[in-house]
């Protein structure tokens, strides 16, 4: 199906092809770039496929097929009204159909923030169509015992304070500047472009409801779902890379407990922060290249 059109300044910050792809009975809306070897790109809370288009023009002339699905409820995707449509697993399945549809076969998976579980989550139920990994500041398993909610995750779960934030104020998509290393790589245009898709009050159920997703204790309904994708990565045993924001506010400490996960994977630390392709696009794009067998 033809995608929705964007207007003209944000037309010209995503000058790719995109389309909607009816799965898992919603409309997905994907931006592609290249062709070849598939390679998917999933970005999570509150963004949208927008987030790698930079790492997209690094790989311009690699002989990749980028494909770059906004999750439903975000970007230009279908926006559930019913905030309980969102769990990991439904998440998962809609990403599995898509793989399905689009014929992604022999695939790179590169995720961020949810993106990572809810690829993984996808992939659990087609491990033959995984080739290659690559993880960028997001989590691939369920909480340690211990564990303390960060304080953006807390604040999701306050009655009606989580509800003006997230729905009424249209948080966090308004700051997304102070989750990062260089703050003033998220303004101007760039910045509206990530606010645009959920610029109607009616959108915005997907970002708090993604923030109650993150388990709050052992027993939160994430968790069965996380166990599997913590399984998919302790199994693999192919090409794998780890690029990492360590001044993400949010999930900065966790590399190492990844690495630890993933220990034949490489490494590589930036100064960057939570939506590190804004910041570190190359490095991004070095690793897809590496696990891709191109460099």
């Amino acid at each position: 199906m033809t995608a929705p059109p964007l207007p003209d300044w944000l037309a010209r910050l995503l000058p790719f092809e995109r389309s909607l792809v009816r799965v898992g009975g919603a409309n997905v809306h994907v931006t592609e770039s290249g062709k070849g070897r598939p390679v998917l790109l999933l970005h999570g809370n509150p963004t949208w496929g927008f987030l790698w288009r930079k790492v997209a023009t690094a790989l311009a002339d690699a002989p990749l097929r980028l494909v770059m699905p906004d999750l439903v409820g975000l970007g230009l995707s279908d926006k559930p009204r019913d905030a309980g449509w969102h769990t990991l697993d439904r998440h998962g399945q809609v990403v599995a159909e898509l793989i399905d549809a689009l014929g992604l076969e022999g695939l790179i998976f590169v995720g961020q923030d949810w993106g990572g579980p809810i690829g993984l989550r996808a992939l659990a139920e087609r491990p033959g169509r995984l080739a290659g990994l690559v993880l960028a500041n997001t989590v691939v398993g369920p909480p340690r015992l211990g564990f303390r909610p960060k304080a953006f995750h807390r604040l999701a779960r306050l009655p009606v304070v989580s509800d003006l934030l997230f729905r009424g104020l249209g948080f966090p998509q308004i700051s997304l500047g102070i989750a990062q290393g260089d703050r003033h790589s998220i303004e101007g245009d760039v910045a509206r472009a990530y606010r645009w898709p959920l610029r109607h009050l009616a959108d915005r159920v997907a970002p708090l409801a993604l923030a109650r997703m993150v388990p709050d204790s052992l027993d939160h309904p994430s968790v069965p779902a996380l166990a599997r994708c913590q399984a998919v990565v302790e199994s693999w045993t192919g090409p794998s890379e780890i690029v990492w924001g360590d001044r993400d506010p949010i999930l900065g400490r966790v590399r190492t407990h990844l690495a630890r996960l993933l220990p034949h994977a490489r490494v590589t630390a930036t100064q960057a922060g939570h939506f590190l392709q804004e910041e570190v696009p190359d490095a991004l794009a070095a690793a897809i290249r590496r696990v891709a067998g191109l460099g």
